[in-house]
């Protein structure tokens, strides 16, 4: 998980954001599942990607708002807190988590390393 205030981690040096706090987020999405859930890892120590299992199929951008939802359900946070900023079209997504709770990091660590939570109210 990075975090930034201002930029975003891979935004160019003159671009900005707002003011706004972000964390950025590495996930993997399974599409096509049998149920949402969010939870495991993808790979291996510090590029260990959260695993996001997710019903819908990978079809115009079905899976990415599915990711999205059930992300910021596992996490705690508005949907609308959580944002795309790369990979609309592939399985590996960086999400933005902007304005992020104090222990995003613990809640993430939570998600990679113990049960799947479900997300969407499954």
């Amino acid at each position: 998980v990075a975090r930034g205030g201002g930029r975003l981690a891979g935004m160019p040096a003159g671009s900005s954001a707002s003011s706004v706090q972000r964390a950025v987020v590495a996930v993997r999405v399974r599409p096509g599942a049998s149920r949402t859930r969010v939870g495991g890892a993808y790979g291996e120590g510090a590029q260990a990607r959260l695993v996001v299992a997710v019903t819908a199929r990978a079809v115009d951008g079905a899976a990415t708002a599915a990711v999205l939802r059930a992300v910021a359900a596992a996490l705690g946070v508005r949907p609308r807190q959580v944002v795309l900023l790369q990979g609309a079209t592939s399985r590996d997504k960086l999400l933005a988590v902007e304005d992020p709770p104090g222990d995003l990091e613990a809640r993430i660590a939570t998600l990679r390393d113990g049960p799947e939570q479900h997300g969407d109210g499954e």
